[in-house]
């Protein structure tokens, strides 16, 4: 296997015709004679084993960083009142510090030894709804006096006990939680049960990915639209309608020294671009105090100032480590609540893998390779745990919709975000400034990016035959359901809670119970039954996670009602897959520096169900389809003695 990291194997992805930049994408649009093609890959500035120019490469790098910020941030800003830190801005600039540099560590290890696609980690929604449940636990509230800012000393050590004491508690159940997710990947359960997922269930697992998060995009572009629809309009100018428009930069070379050529700048950072006029525009309205001061005031959100507090108490340099908090405890109640939310996330990554391969050229990851990015999310959960993010880590699915928008899908580039996450992390001042982007900003992105995925995750229905009532009952009631019952659910959480627990309002009942006329009676005693905290928390989690909901359900029907495989779409979808070549697949998927070809690997190795295969010939093609389907003939019937792949 050629290493993607070796620049000498693959064409200069900047080829120089009649004085304009133009982009080479390193073989992913040849095909053989009747080999599909991907749809995204004639338009990709750089393929996935491309390698731009390094000074391109630290800024699409910063650009992936600024689109996941919003991300990032968001997660202990939540987890902040409840680790009684709402008026402790300096330690939120250090959990916001903490959960940039672990973010690095895990973007790195899922690129090199993952499932080596270009995506990026961060923090992860999955788990906050459990965290936040276990910390309002009567154990776990927050005294009165750290709620009141006149009482908080923040450097004193009894208030400094009361949030460290609640962080390693979460530390202790998402390390615990964590070793679940490793043994699911790693045991290769999680690419055993592939073979089961066609079109119709990772159709409405990937567009549930963004569908549920119109609430909080739309939230924060409603914090001043005029902001987030010029965020809009910029984002959508530059990538679309200016894509193709060369603008003249000045290029230095060795042999021909400084010159100007035409590069495609609006098609390679329209993201960049954009959140940098806005923030700009932003930042002048501020200083003009054209924008409203008052807190309370619509277009407040749009300053740059109100995060200036955590500017200036952010530390020029600070190096994280683990167990910066203490030894982190553990307790049962969470660690159930936490894989709720690792099964959830387990749902969104692989759905985003799939997405993220489609959006830049690539086959469709082999089950070895899945294998290894769900146990290097878990990996990357373990070392979240350690070093005390308070959260977890999972893919990151507004990077997937940026693939989408500027076309570049090298891994390199990812590389240097998860580089630029590291710095981030140590330098304080320079993260704490990029967390002063105003919040219609980001919301402005974020209609775009999720959008994108939306439309990605109905793009697999291509394969399906929607003339066909059973696809078009599926799909439908699948997506429905993945958006009403989660909203259902967060209405009413307290009807879905096991026993009559007292928070139901059935708590101790007393009534006289009459024996007869004469009789006095016996005084009984009614107790309700309490619920089950652990089994609360699980049935909550994946209730209100969209993406389970629509998936499973999709999973359940595509699996159980009758069809071909050719309604199905599990013929087309298999014959793309066969056709994939076998080294590109290696070269891709496969290990870096060789790693895993014959003249590295033992034959041990090839039991390991996240080692690359390498039985050889068409073999090797089936073995990494998604749906390990039997190879068909041209009348699409099975070979015969070969069962067909069902529930």
């Amino acid at each position: 296997m050629n290493s993607a990291l070796t620049s000498c194997e693959h064409p200069d992805p900047l080829q120089r015709g009649e004085g304009v930049l133009i982009f080479h994408d390193a073989g992913q649009g040849r095909k053989k004679e009747g080999q599909c093609e991907s749809p995204s890959s004639s338009d990709l500035a750089y393929g996935i084993l491309d390698i731009p120019p390094w000074y391109l490469c630290i800024f699409l790098g910063i650009q992936h960083f600024l689109t996941a910020l919003g991300g990032l941030v968001a997660v202990p800003l939540i987890l902040a009142k409840d680790l009684c830190l709402q008026h402790d801005p300096l330690t939120q600039s250090y959990l916001i510090s903490t959960i940039f540099f672990v973010s690095g560590i895990c973007t790195l290890l899922q690129v090199f030894l993952g499932v080596r696609l270009p995506i990026l980690q961060g923090g992860t929604f999955a788990f906050l709804a459990p965290s936040l449940a276990m910390l309002s636990l009567p154990a776990w509230k927050c005294p009165e006096w750290t709620l009141n800012a006149s009482q908080v000393n923040t450097s004193s050590p009894e208030f400094t006990e009361e949030w460290q004491k609640r962080i390693r508690e979460l530390q202790g159940v998402v390390m615990a939680a964590s070793c679940f997710q490793m043994l699911v990947g790693f045991s290769g359960l999680i690419g055993y049960l592939m073979r089961f997922i066609g079109p119709l269930t990772i159709a409405p697992t990937i567009s549930l990915v963004a569908l549920p998060l119109f609430n909080p995009a739309g939230n924060d572009a409603g914090a001043h639209w005029g902001i987030a629809a010029l965020t809009i309009f910029l984002i959508t100018l530059f990538s679309q309608y200016l894509r193709n428009t060369a603008v003249p930069v000045p290029m230095y070379g060795r042999q021909k020294g400084c010159r100007i050529s035409k590069f495609r700048l609006f098609q390679v950072f329209p993201v960049l671009l954009a959140i940098c006029i806005s923030w700009f525009l932003c930042f002048v309205l501020t200083v003009t105090d054209t924008l409203p001061s008052a807190p309370t005031a619509y277009g407040y959100l749009a300053r740059t100032d109100t995060k200036s507090h955590v500017l200036s108490q952010a530390p020029w340099f600070r190096f994280p480590y683990p167990g910066q908090w203490g030894l982190p405890t553990i307790s049962l109640a969470g660690v159930f609540g936490i894989i709720a939310g690792v099964i959830s996330s387990m749902v969104e990554s692989v759905g985003d893998y799939y997405a993220c391969a489609r959006l830049v050229g690539a086959p469709p990851p082999p089950k070895h390779a899945i294998n290894r990015g769900i146990g290097i999310e878990g990996l990357g959960c373990l070392l979240a745990g350690a070093w005390g993010t308070g959260n977890g880590t999972t893919s990151y699915s507004e990077n997937v919709g940026a693939l989408g928008i500027t076309g570049v899908g090298s891994r390199m580039v990812i590389v240097a975000a998860g580089c630029v996450l590291l710095l981030m992390g140590m330098f304080g001042k320079v993260g704490a400034a990029f967390a002063t982007i105003p919040t219609p900003v980001i919301g402005g992105m974020f209609l775009v990016m999720f959008g994108i995925i939306s439309a990605v995750g109905i793009s697999n229905l291509q394969y399906v035959d929607m003339n066909s009532s059973r696809n078009l009952f599926v799909f439908g009631f699948s997506i429905f359901c993945g958006l009403a019952i989660p909203n259902w659910v967060n209405k009413n959480p307290e009807k879905l809670q096991t026993g009559n627990s007292p928070s139901s309002g059935l708590g101790p009942l007393q009534g006289q119970c009459p024996r007869g006329p004469s009789s006095p009676g016996i005084l009984v005693t009614f107790i309700s039954t309490p619920g089950i905290l652990q089994l609360d928390q699980v049935i909550q989690v994946l209730l209100t996670t969209g993406m389970f909901v629509g998936g499973f359900l999709g999973f359940l029907l595509d699996n159980t009602i009758p069809g071909s495989l050719e309604e199905r779409g599990l013929l087309a979808w298999n014959q793309i897959q066969e056709s994939s070549e076998t080294t590109k697949v290696l070269e891709i998927y496969g290990f870096p520096c060789g790693i895993g070809t014959q003249s590295y690997a033992s034959s041990w190795t090839r039991c390991l169900p996240f080692w690359p295969r390498l039985e050889g010939g068409r073999k090797e093609g089936v073995e990494m389809s998604r749906l390990t389907l039997c190879s068909q003939d041209p009348s699409g019937e099975r070979p015969k003695g070969v069962p067909e792949t069902g529930m």
